[in-house]
């Protein structure tokens, strides 16, 4: 009888240094800093090695770049099906993450029809072969209990919503919340969840402005439904929480040990920084002192995830009055570049960029990628931290048309190699349409 295969662990790839197919040279984030190394990449796009390689490998030196793992973007809405492709397509989407140095994208299950069958999420999958630019990690959303155990074996994570949202008209009856975690357990995919009580909201349709919609979406609405969250979920449970918008909910899920993000828009942003409808976002923006109290946390490592929730919108909807203009702005093209323009003022430390950017949100995925390891993918960007821009909307490649960073600094990458090919030349996008649908490849270490 053969002995029982055991699953490699993300740490078991063994280097294979004399199989590299070309190098890629220079100063690189390995190990938590920056030094000198060759980076042997394999044909079929793995690291093979990273040190002296010795073989004649074709070699590509990036002069005075400096090369870092690429993005991964756990939560985008890419529109598609559902959407016109003037606001987004899973094509244009994919395009903008490749260009804003995001190898892999997480995109949400609220499109129109919502994915909770696995009939759509199959339709959904062959929307992205043969169109994506990079590789797109697909959610499902659990509101049909009897689809579950059919999703849960072509879905690579789900997404839950406590609150109504976009094609997502009903949560889950709070009394049903503990058995639908403990079964969405038991199938082992990752849960990210949206995390507001709709029980503490105000009177939306009176909010005029951000200022009002965060006091009609007020902190006690999120912080119920993270409070609710940590007394429910069950060991084993691989809960992430989106988009916090507050330091407390932060503290708390990072006691219990539990994965979140922030976005730029919560770090950088606030309810003041604009009046109209751009900034209107759920959650909402908060005051400026949460703003400051949540990014200094992120500036000390104390928040895991960034993430974009790039969520686009036409600029006709995004003017109309505000009660009734949708919520969401892009991100997933300008999420690392903005945060690279800290890192280069000295304000933010890339290793902690580097961890929730790129490590983290990989490593909760189950994917090997985001470290400059052996065994993991050539997902690769080159940063010049001297080609500073300002923001255009003009200059982006989002449909939608604008940006809520407009005038904003930002780095983009020089280059992007996806699998080791390069996608991105010059700040500009030279790949094709190869990226593929992926799943969790194993299921992280507690870190």
């Amino acid at each position: 009888m053969p002995p029982p295969v055991r699953r490699r662990t993300e740490e078991e790839r063994p280097p294979q240094a004399d199989t590299a197919a070309w190098v890629l040279a220079g100063r690189a984030f390995v190990r938590g800093q920056l030094q000198s190394v060759e980076i042997g990449i394999s044909d079929d796009g793995a690291i093979v090695s990273v040190g002296k390689v010795r073989n004649d490998a074709p070699r590509h030196d990036v002069g005075d770049g400096v090369i870092l793992p690429s993005a991964t973007d756990l939560h985008v809405h890419f529109r598609e099906p559902g959407a016109p492709a003037t606001v987004e397509s899973i094509a244009s989407g994919t395009v903008e993450a490749a260009l804003g140095g995001v190898a892999l994208v997480g995109e949400m299950p609220n499109t129109q029809p919502p994915v909770t069958e696995v009939e759509v999420l199959l339709d959904k999958e062959a929307l992205v072969r043969g169109r994506a630019a990079v590789d797109v990690l697909l959610y499902a959303s659990p509101t049909n209990p009897r689809a579950l155990d059919r999703l849960a074996t072509r879905a690579g994570a789900f997404k839950l919503y406590l609150s109504p949202t976009t094609h997502i008209d009903a949560p889950p009856p709070m009394g049903e919340l503990g058995p639908l975690l403990g079964r969405l357990a038991e199938l082992g995919l990752p849960l990210t969840v949206h995390a507001e009580d709709p029980g503490r909201f105000g009177a939306l349709s009176e909010a005029h402005d951000p200022v009002g919609w965060n006091w009609a979406r007020p902190m006690i609405a999120e912080r119920a439904a993270v409070d609710r969250l940590v007394k429910l979920a069950p060991p084993g449970l691989r809960l992430h929480v989106a988009h916090v918008s507050q330091s407390e909910s932060a503290d708390l899920l990072r006691s219990h040990g539990h994965s979140f993000e922030a976005t730029p828009q919560h770090l950088l942003l606030s309810e003041r920084s604009r009046s109209d409808a751009r900034t209107k976002v759920n959650p909402p923006l908060r005051s400026e002192k949460e703003r400051k109290s949540l990014w200094e946390r992120f500036l000390r490592g104390e928040v895991p995830v960034v993430a974009s929730d790039h969520a686009p919108h036409g600029l006709a909807a995004k003017e109309a009055p505000f009660p009734s203009a949708p919520s969401g702005m892009p991100g997933v093209e300008t999420t690392l570049p903005l945060l690279l323009s800290f890192v280069r003022a000295g304000t933010l430390g890339l290793p902690t960029l580097v961890a929730a950017a790129c490590d983290r949100p990989a490593r909760w995925l189950g994917q090997p990628h985001g470290r400059i390891a052996p065994g993991h993918r050539a997902h690769l960007v080159v940063v010049d931290f001297r080609r500073r821009t300002r923001l255009a909307a003009e200059n982006l490649r989002a449909p939608c048309g604008w940006s809520a960073f407009e005038g904003w600094e930002a780095i983009f990458p020089k280059e992007h190699y996806v699998h080791g090919q390069r996608v991105v030349d010059g700040g500009e996008y030279v790949g094709r349409p190869s990226g593929s649908v992926v799943r969790p490849e194993y299921a992280p270490r507690p870190r």
